[in-house]
């Protein structure tokens, strides 16, 4: 489960640009730039991962402690998948739990067995992650814009 900021056609250009030049300190400082603009959305998720309803207290060692070390943001400058992305990576998750990230988020009720005992539970999904993104969604978008156009004139 993912969310991207890009900036679409003008990312791709100026990744070309910038390959072309092959000037690393320009790079470097784009990539550092585009990271720092998205930067404030992964504690605003993992925020909002604490706060999902549950019975016990958070703990670093439960499903939301799991969900919360498997968020990240990952800035990718080449290629045509250029773009910033915050993800919550199931694949960074234990191996009994990959899928959760996209349960919890969205399916309306998901079944599991309770640990150490031969019972099922039901259990409801507590969206998070385009909730607590949705409200600083737009001040990224012109952060990553202000770096885009930074970047342009520069490169102008």
């Amino acid at each position: 489960m993912s969310i991207r900021l890009q900036g679409g056609e003008d990312l791709r250009r100026i990744s070309r640009e910038l390959r072309r030049m092959d000037n690393p300190e320009i790079k470097r400082r784009f990539r550092k730039e585009l990271r720092a603009a998205a930067r404030p959305l992964v504690p605003k998720v993992r925020q909002a991962i604490r706060q999902v309803p549950s019975n016990r207290g958070y703990s670093p060692d439960g499903l939301r402690g799991a969900l919360s070390k498997a968020t990240r943001l990952e800035v990718k400058t080449a290629g045509r998948q250029a773009g910033v992305a915050i993800r919550v990576d199931g694949r960074k998750m234990p191996s009994h739990m990959r899928s959760l990230p996209s349960m919890v988020e969205g399916k309306k009720r998901w079944r599991h067995p309770v640990f150490g005992h031969d019972v099922w539970v039901t259990q409801t999904s507590h969206p998070y992650f385009y909730d607590a993104l949705r409200t600083a969604g737009p001040a990224s978008r012109r952060a990553v814009s202000r770096v885009l156009d930074g970047i342009t004139r520069d490169l102008s």
